[in-house]
């Protein structure tokens, strides 16, 4: 923990790629061949009434799990011919504990094969499970374009559990007629009520967002599709079931194409946005009153209120759900976006967001508790170079786990 991380880090890395990964699949691969080697080494320097067969064994039960079938095949026929041609050498071919040998090897071979049978087929049907569960989330929650009406965005979805795609938290960019709008949210509750709930949100601001005049309309919308999908619910998610998410507009100006320079928010319980100057200041868009989220107009009405921020050219908006802000390190010290990103540039949001991500893990330990939606907005500046001076995240020498 004590490299720094830059800004411009790429990103979600898998394992595949790391050295220590690399060299355990070449040793994985040598496995087989060296067990059945090192047990014709170990029955020629011992006598012979020491045996090999266990090691013979051994060598297809370890290709097995790893290995395709002609390999395991291969293998176990490999493991057969040693341990004969042993008993041949040594003249105990005939005798019943040779045999005995013989066919205990030939036996695990067989099993072996089973083995590599029942784990390709559970590995196909797994890699089939993550095909229609990445198609889902495609579906569901689809990442937006770098470019959307002169803005740059970027967009992370970062799931708590490991293999999984989509949960409660989203996010949705769209170009209207009324400018640039956008949600990001966090639906109370997991597993597929909450991924259902998503479903709903994303659908109503889709068509909200170009329908309705102002972005308090679209607020309105989304409040009166989580009241239907409410009614369909049973059990607690009935009367419980609500949504924090925050909606901004940014809009164009005398239909230039440019922009007013300023952003709209309507906040209904979510963490506040923060926005990042060209400068490194980091300025967190607190509401001016407490809203309720959507989802509990029930207990409280009252119109929404947007409220206009400054959104000058080179600044950067960033959306997020509570699983950045929340997310703790071994001492219990939650994350703090603002004090980490204070000082600090990026060359675009999708830089912006594989530091953050990084750094996320850096703090928590690679470990987390909740999910994580993260969605940067950018105005480029008139004349702005494609790529700025990046800083790190991570100061030189920093621990990642600052109160």
């Amino acid at each position: 923990m004590g490299h720094p991380l830059g800004a411009a880090g790429g990103g979600r890395r898998g394992g595949e790629g790391r050295p220590e990964y690399s060299g355990a699949r070449r040793f994985i691969r040598a496995l087989p061949p060296l067990v059945i080697v090192g047990g014709v080494a170990f029955d020629l320097a011992t006598p012979p009434a020491y045996t090999a067969a266990p090691l013979f064994s051994a060598a297809p039960l370890i290709a097995a799990p790893f290995f395709s079938t002609l390999t395991t095949l291969l293998t176990g026929i490999a493991a057969v011919l040693a341990s004969v041609g042993l008993h041949l050498y040594n003249g105990t071919a005939d005798e019943i504990p040779s045999l005995t040998e013989t066919l205990t090897v030939v036996t695990v071979s067989a099993l072996a094969l089973l083995i590599n049978r029942v784990v390709r087929r559970s590995g196909e049907r797994l890699a089939s499970a993550r095909v229609i569960a990445e198609t889902a989330q495609k579906a569901v929650l689809p990442m937006p374009s770098e470019r959307i009406g002169g803005l740059q965005c970027a967009a992370r979805y970062e799931a708590a559990q490991a293999d999984a795609f989509i949960g409660g938290d989203l996010f949705a960019v769209q170009d209207t007629p009324h400018g640039v709008r956008l949600v990001v949210g966090d639906v109370r509750g997991k597993g597929l009520d909450a991924v259902e709930a998503v479903a709903v949100i994303i659908g109503s601001f889709r068509e909200a967002a170009e329908q309705e005049r102002n972005l308090e309309g679209v607020a309105q919308r989304l409040e009166r599709a989580l009241a239907r999908e409410g009614t369909r619910r049973h059990g607690l998610d009935a009367f419980e079931g609500f949504t924090t998410a925050v909606l901004a507009e940014i809009p164009r100006g005398d239909g230039s194409g440019t922009f007013d320079g300023f952003v709209r928010i309507v906040n209904r319980g979510h963490p506040p946005p923060l926005m990042l100057y060209a400068d490194g200041r980091v300025e967190p868009l607190e509401p001016g009153e407490a809203a309720l989220p959507l989802g509990m107009g029930e207990l409280a009405m009252w119109p929404d209120r947007g409220e206009a921020r400054p959104f000058p050219a080179g600044a950067t908006l960033l959306f997020y759900t509570d699983g950045l802000s929340e997310a703790r390190n071994a001492q219990g010290v939650f994350y703090d976006p603002a004090a980490r990103l204070a000082g600090r540039i990026f060359p675009g949001p999708e830089e912006l967001l594989d530091a953050l991500v990084d750094d996320v893990r850096l703090h928590t330990g690679g470990g987390a508790t909740d999910d994580m939606a993260l969605l940067a907005v950018s105005r480029p500046a008139t004349g702005q170079p494609e790529r700025r001076r990046t800083m790190p995240v991570v100061p030189p020498g920093g621990s990642g786990h600052r109160a």
